[in-house]
């Protein structure tokens, strides 16, 4: 069996694995990816699209975050890629809701984050998608992107291979790594450096690394709409007062706790499946809804519809738009630790496993990437 070579070897074509790529290629290194799906198919395709650094706590995560956005922009305008740059709207109908918009503003600058409360006339001059009625305000942030993840997935492939001479083995998967070897089914390749970004399966590598992690899964349910008609734009991404709780940006936030108290009492179910709702519009027209938060390492492959219906009927209250059919639901799955948001450990010389353990990999990509390869030597 011949023995080939590259550079870098990628195992695994979704976005986190894309973003080694591209980083290591426009470095002037030789790049080859394997994917043993025809398409990369997890999380990197199931999810809302969103860049989104004002979901990421202040310090090292949210500085990671929005270099990662500086890079997403520098890509897809190379790729000819479309996306839409509308920031984001933390929207509020509750005073509990309001009064963690209006303290996150008031300390969002020594925090790093660029930020303005919006009273209800100053938010609907943003947006013509959020009902006016009980309508309080909105946070602000101008930082938030919006791709298409299906479209950015199928395309980068061909943009670095264009452009940069990147080398994918589709349909090839990887069943053995060692220092500096890649073992397939086709064949043997040696690397000077190897970087494994395999999402949530701990079984095919290093099972007994991804053991002693405390790793579980997430699962998410989300939906999509038909294209809303030409013209109508949702504006920016949409969170509403349940997103306040779901992200660690807002723990700093005292008034948090009055909203998590009155959540758990008046919506239990809500608590129950870890449901949030968001939603992104993507440059076909349709709007992504969601979503729901179940964990376990054995994910349920069969969706809930009560959960479905408790995100579409929660976005309806505050979500005026022409169309709500749904065209699409599905779920994702993704790696999730208790305490870090995302991992990135070295089981044998040469090799780097990188697995993004929160629903963050869009946003954190290209930045998590950026610093694997610098501190392995690969990329300035």
């Amino acid at each position: 069996m011949n023995l080939r070579k590259t550079d870098i070897a990628i195992v695994g074509a979704g976005i986190v694995g894309l973003a080694h790529a591209y980083l290591a290629a426009r470095s002037g290194r030789s790049v080859a990816v394997f994917e043993r799906n025809p398409a990369a198919n997890g999380a990197s395709v199931r999810n809302f699209g969103m860049i989104w650094p004002i979901g990421q706590p202040a310090g090292k995560l949210h500085e990671t975050a929005l270099r990662s956005r500086q890079i997403w922009v520098e890509v897809l305008e190379q790729a000819k890629v479309p996306f839409l740059a509308t920031g984001s709207l933390h929207v509020a109908y509750r005073e509990d809701e309001a009064a963690v918009g209006r303290e996150f503003n008031d300390k969002a600058r020594t925090l790093g984050y660029e930020c303005a409360w919006l009273n209800a006339q100053e938010t609907l001059e943003r947006s013509r998608a959020i009902r006016p009625e009980g309508l309080l305000g909105a946070l602000w942030s101008p930082t938030e992107l919006t791709v298409d993840p299906r479209q950015v997935v199928r395309s980068l492939p061909a943009f670095l291979t264009e452009r940069y001479g990147v080398q994918f083995f589709f349909n090839t998967a990887v069943h053995g790594v060692d220092s500096s070897v890649v073992e397939t089914a086709d064949g043997r390749w040696e690397a000077e450096s190897i970087i494994v970004a395999s999402g949530d399966d701990f079984q095919s590598l290093f099972p007994e690394h991804f053991r002693q992690k405390e790793l579980t899964r997430c699962k998410l349910q989300m939906m999509r709409t038909v294209a809303q008609p030409q013209g109508w734009e949702l504006g920016p991404s949409l969170a509403f007062g349940l997103t306040f709780k779901h992200y660690p940006t807002f723990q700093v936030c005292t008034s948090l706790r009055a909203l998590k108290e009155r959540i758990e009492r008046e919506t239990p179910e809500f608590e129950r499946w870890g449901i949030h709702v968001m939603v992104s519009q993507n440059r076909s027209g349709e709007l992504t809804i969601g979503d729901s938060h179940e964990y376990g390492l054995a994910v349920d492959i069969f969706d809930k519809s009560v959960v479905n219906r408790l995100i579409l009927d929660y976005a309806r209250q505050y979500l005026r738009a022409p169309s709500l059919e749904i065209a699409e639901y599905w779920h994702g799955v993704y790696a999730k630790h208790p305490g870090h948001a995302y991992m990135d450990f070295s089981p044998v010389k040469g090799v780097r496993v990188v697995t993004v353990t929160t629903g963050i990999g869009m946003t954190m990509s290209f930045g998590i990437a950026e610093q694997t390869l610098q501190e392995t030597g690969v990329a300035a």
